[in-house]
């Protein structure tokens, strides 16, 4: 048999990105037991072999998807309204219910606060727009969960606002016609990697550094893309192409070495085996439910259950996670994706990513 290509493979929903963004998502979730039930001191899985944390390791894994995913529904929606409206469909109204139910669910049940104080707390107010606009996610809730390890009601859901400005770059790059032209992307990638790389280290400030992080992966995704007619797929690539990271340890191209490793990895894992796992396509797609229900879940879990430690954490939190995620997908997400809720008269588009 002859070397596979991505753009051989990857020319149908038949693939196993949906399970590798379910592991991901979890992969999240027991990252952040540590915090959550330790304390913001705790180090984290994969932290002291890697420089890296499993949560950190996991969300690259979801850029580079995403960055492959929005490529490809940009190129063939080409039609500016029906991609944004796909984008929206698929992030927000999701967001829009978890926020909700965070606020107005668990909020009033564990709050230290008299639940009128609560409820007219200007936080709690502001705590819904903020996190639903996501430029300036709100972490706190009036009086809830403020004696416990870690104290934010919300954590994940930060990177949200990293995801949609990617969106964004994919949209401009678009609208300008240049995801047909590969030389010209080329050159923007090599801009890309320069800029990327000198300004690393040069103290930006957090957000700027959170993009500067997040934007690596998203754009490796688009590279793979647009070159995926000339990305051979193997597992012995997919195992030695980690070797470069190690070798780069504690150079400035660790990072990206490490980032490209992941995302080969990924797509290999997505695309080339195949058999029973396949299968969970048919499940549904729960990992954005899992990834925006678990922290505040966990930190429920301390609640209920004072003094736990990490692994007690994940245990408790993770079914109560998943009963959230699939009620998600089958009664929000999923209706919201197909245009059963209509956010326009424009035609429903079911998005890619």
């Amino acid at each position: 048999m002859g070397m596979v290509f991505l753009g051989q493979v990857a020319v149908s929903r038949d693939n196993n990105l949906n399970l590798i963004r379910m592991i991901a998502a979890f992969a999240v979730l027991v990252s952040h037991a540590w915090p959550i039930a330790l304390g913001p001191q705790a180090v984290q899985p994969l932290k002291a072999l890697t420089g890296q944390t499993l949560g950190t390791l996991s969300v690259w894994v979801f850029f580079a998807i995403s960055g492959y995913l929005i490529t490809l529904s940009f190129v063939r929606t080409d039609d500016v309204p029906r991609f944004v409206l796909a984008r929206a469909r698929r992030l927000v109204p999701g967001l829009i219910v978890s926020v909700i139910l965070v606020a107005f669910v668990i909020g009033p049940i564990v709050t230290t606060l008299p639940l009128a104080a609560y409820l007219s707390d200007p936080a709690t107010g502001s705590f819904l727009w903020r996190n639903v606009l996501m430029a300036m996610p709100q972490f706190h809730l009036p009086g809830v969960f403020e004696t416990q390890p870690y104290t934010d009601v919300v954590g994940s859901i930060w990177t949200l606002f990293y995801e949609v400005l990617c969106y964004v770059g994919v949209l401009i790059v678009g609208m300008m016609g240049l995801l047909h032209k590969r030389r010209a992307m080329a050159v923007g990638v090599v801009i890309y990697a320069v800029a990327w790389l000198s300004m690393t280290g040069t103290g930006l400030h957090p957000k700027l550094t959170a993009l500067h992080q997040l934007s690596l992966p998203f754009i490796i995704g688009m590279a793979f893309y647009l070159w995926r007619d000339r990305v051979p797929l193997h597992g012995a690539i997919a195992v030695l192409g980690f070797l470069p990271a190690i070798l780069l340890h504690n150079t400035v191209c660790a990072v990206p070495a490490f980032v490209i490793a992941i995302s080969y990895a990924t797509f290999w894992l997505a695309y080339v085996p195949g058999g029973v796992i396949r299968a969970y396509n048919k499940v549904g797609d729960y990992s954005y439910g899992l990834y925006i229900y678990a922290f505040p879940l966990q930190g429920l879990a301390v609640w209920l259950v004072p003094g736990q430690g990490p692994w007690l954490n994940i245990a408790i939190a993770t079914p109560l996670t998943l009963i959230c995620a699939v009620a998600s997908w089958h009664v929000v997400e999923r209706p919201a994706m197909e245009g059963r809720f209509r956010l326009s008269p424009t035609a429903a588009l079911r998005p890619h990513g």
